[in-house]
């Protein structure tokens, strides 16, 4: 299938998104789309399958103008998007969720429950994925999430595939699993529209590449003709010096140290320790864990057995205000379902966690509170109209901003970032890993999880290595290695 859109116009109100966007698809290609948060590659992609109306322009497919006015039409035609934002009925089982819409049927009109099962299982199967498929799918992962819309949108037999930020939550194994059939589909004549941050990615597996800015085309060519550098000063129009801001380690005292601590079915015997200052790492495998620990720390799940201690004092945590009085902090890896209260203002989120220091007496002073607001906005350069716009509206990148700017300005003793760049742009993750060096300088006690193994040996200090919900090793930044790593996470030596 053969795309051409010429000159793509979109306006949200008074906010320009789009002005003047020129895309091409060829049959069979790989094609990225990279450009910063709020670019408008998402929005230009709704556009192509209808979910949003175009402005002006023209969309050509197989020589033909042709418009959707909905994304089951585009779907129909052998359209399929892979939305960022996972589009999961927690409610529903996982085998619902993947034909919810397109259910198959008996000769009597009955549910054809064995057949959708079946083909399920097979789609699975390519794909390694082994969830139960009568599991409720808001028991699942995030990681899980994303491959149940991964394997939902490739039993559609498309022609076409849009993939937003496919791989953010997924395992370096996944990862490698979805390129395979990403060359599989691409031998079958599919073509794919690749969105994503992960400049790795977009080298090993991309034809070509079209960079968006501020809403316009910046630039169109084949990826072996560019490179890292170049992408990266046509996105964020500047150089940009090194991707991990430098940060000298100067570890205090020890913080935060848990002992013994298990939770049935999930970790066993877990023992670890931070000091203020320090940046630590935990990387494994999806399902290792990893998360399952922070959110213990964090009071939204309970421990088994075991302890915490908080600055030289053992701290029973049941909930997470408990979490939050002890001075810690919890950025999810879920920001739209539990990051964010997606259709309260960027500033109601912002303060929902330091609402009280803006009311010492009782009354919210509005312009202290506006101005810690506009503080956090300008610090973080998050891009929005103001403070008052509902953050649904905001782009991915933006919101994440949004879920780390509630727990900066609170006197933490412990802030636990838990996949902090997911879905976030090259020039915006070098803005979180400044901030999260500057919060270590001032002495907090930094845990980063990450599926991402360049953020993991970038950024840490010490790195943690879960398998199997037990820590498997701890290794210094000089001597980590992503070999040494991935040989930990899978359960070696």
């Amino acid at each position: 299938m053969y795309i051409k859109m010429n000159d793509i116009y979109k306006s949200f109100g008074a906010n320009r998104v789009l002005t003047g966007v020129d895309f091409e698809l060829k049959d069979g290609e790989v094609h990225a789309l990279m450009g910063e948060n709020g670019a408008g590659k998402s929005t230009l992609m709704n556009i192509l399958i209808g979910l949003h109306k175009r402005d002006q322009g023209t969309i050509i497919i197989d020589g033909k103008e042709t418009y959707f006015d909905n994304p089951r039409e585009a779907e129909k035609f052998g359209i399929a998007f892979i939305h960022q934002e996972l589009n999961i009925w927690r409610d529903m089982s996982v085998l619902d969720n993947l034909f919810i819409g397109k259910e198959l049927s008996t000769g009597i009109g009955l549910l054809d429950m064995k057949e959708m099962s079946k083909k399920a299982s097979e789609q699975f199967k390519k794909l390694s994925v082994t969830i139960p498929l009568h599991q409720e799918a808001g028991l699942c992962s995030v990681g899980e999430k994303q491959m149940i819309e991964i394997a939902k949108a490739l039993m559609t037999n498309a022609k076409v595939i849009v993939m937003d930020e496919p791989t953010a939550a997924l395992t370096e194994r996944e990862i490698q699993k979805l390129f395979e059939v990403i060359a599989s589909l691409k031998k079958d004549g599919v073509s794919i529209v690749y969105i994503s941050h992960r400049m790795e990615e977009i080298f090993t597996i991309c034809d070509r590449i079209t960079v968006m800015r501020d809403g316009k085309t910046v630039d169109t060519k084949p990826i072996s003709e560019t490179n890292f550098d170049d992408v990266v000063r046509k996105m964020v129009g500047r150089e940009l010096t090194d991707r991990f801001p430098s940060h000298e380690a100067k570890p205090g005292d020890i913080v935060l140290e848990v002992k013994q601590a298990s939770k049935k079915g999930q970790f066993t015997d877990v023992n670890f320790k931070v000091r203020a200052g320090e940046i630590v790492g935990f990387s494994g495998l999806m399902g290792s864990g990893r998360t399952e620990i922070m959110r213990t720390l964090f009071g939204l799940d309970s421990l088994d057995q075991g302890e915490i201690w908080v600055k030289g004092k053992k701290t029973v945590i049941h909930n997470p205000n408990d979490a939050m009085k002890a001075g810690i902090g919890f950025v999810t890896e879920d920001r739209k379902d539990e990051g964010l209260v997606l259709d309260f203002s960027v500033k109601d989120n912002m303060v929902l966690t330091n609402l009280y220091s803006f009311a010492p007496k009782g009354l919210i002073n509005n312009k202290k509170e506006q101005e810690f607001v506009e503080l956090l906005i300008k610090r973080l350069h998050i891009k929005t109209q103001s403070s008052s716009t509902i953050v649904r509206n905001l782009s991915g990148g933006n919101q994440q901003k949004v879920v780390i700017a509630k727990w900066i300005g609170i006197g933490l003793s412990v802030l636990i970032l838990d996949e902090p760049t997911r879905g976030v742009d090259v020039g915006a993750k070098r803005e979180i890993y400044q901030l999260m060096n500057e919060l270590a300088e001032r002495g907090v006690a930094i845990i980063m999880v990450s599926s991402e193994l360049p953020e993991v040996l970038g950024m840490s200090d010490r790195i943690y290595v879960v398998h199997e919900g037990k820590i498997s090793g701890e290794l210094s930044k000089e001597e980590a290695t992503q070999e040494q790593i991935m040989t930990l996470a899978t359960g070696g030596q």
